[in-house]
């Protein structure tokens, strides 16, 4: 299948849909998961167009994933979480339901389970206040 430039990350990456943007260089940005399954749970896109990790040119993978381990320190740092989890999916068969390559970026906290993908948004202000939590800490990384 090809890329199809009509998707959700696409349209936000041209700033046609509101985000809680924790991150943006000239390659990637990360922002706030409006459908967290956790505290915090921050997604990281590359700018460039692919469907996911099985199509990306191999010069987009090293500045994503650099921005994904300045996120998970940032992100373990801001909720004094236990640990992370990084996740990324291929294709439906492995759960992937946004076909622009994303990094899922998730605080964990021992004995809490992740939520589920519920469909429920988060509010706006709860996003907005833990983005500013992960920002502060990237500006004391």
């Amino acid at each position: 299948m090809s890329y199809d430039d009509t998707n959700i990350f696409a349209k936000l990456l041209r700033g046609e849909i509101p985000s809680h943007r924790v991150y943006e260089d000239d390659a990637v940005i990360a922002f706030m998961d409006v459908m967290p399954q956790g505290k915090g749970h921050t997604l990281v896109v590359p700018r460039a167009p692919s469907r996911n990790l099985l199509d990306a040119d191999a010069a987009t993978l090293a500045p994503l994933f650099s921005v994904v381990q300045k996120v998970a320190q940032a992100v373990k740092k801001a909720f004094s979480a236990d640990g992370v989890t990084i996740m990324q999916f291929n294709e439906p068969a492995s759960g992937q339901t946004v076909y622009h390559l994303h990094v899922h970026v998730i605080p964990r906290f021992d004995g809490i389970p992740l939520k589920p993908h519920s469909g429920e948004m988060e509010k706006p202000d709860v996003l907005a206040a833990d983005a500013e939590k992960i920002k502060s800490a990237l500006r004391t990384a």
